[in-house]
């Protein structure tokens, strides 16, 4: 399966897949008009990767604001995550979250309290 190269625009976040290293990477706002047509994408090659590799999987995210749909799509590519996991897999999350927006902070919290396995939320380091 190809690797995912999505640049963001100002309601999409950049997606980037590295098969190779094991990484999917998401940042930037996340309210696009049709985030199934985003999502599925990102959802399929997640699914794929954890059917196919033994390797571990790691998440890094630096979402700024989530619609209810990228919401829910999140949701879903975190359930993959715990079932794999559950499974005896290597799977990581770190969220990285600027520190003057503790509402993201707080949602990722909500999220990290459905997972088992390892989630940081960590404060990113800005520019001043």
């Amino acid at each position: 399966m190809s690797d995912i190269d999505i640049a963001g625009n100002e309601s999409t976040p950049t997606i980037r897949s590295d098969w190779q290293a094991g990484l999917l990477a998401m940042q930037g706002d996340s309210y696009p008009e049709n985030s199934y047509e985003l999502f599925d994408n990102v959802i399929r090659w997640v699914r794929h990767f954890l059917d196919s590799e033994q390797r571990p999987l790691h998440l890094e995210l630096a979402l700024v604001y989530l619609n209810t749909s990228s919401v829910k799509a999140m949701m879903d590519i975190f359930d993959l995550l715990e079932d794999a996991f559950e499974a005896g897999r290597q799977v990581s999350v770190t969220w990285h979250y600027d520190a003057r927006n503790e509402r993201i902070a707080e949602l990722a919290d909500e999220f990290r309290e459905d997972c088992s396995y390892p989630f940081a939320i960590t404060p990113a380091k800005h520019e001043s």
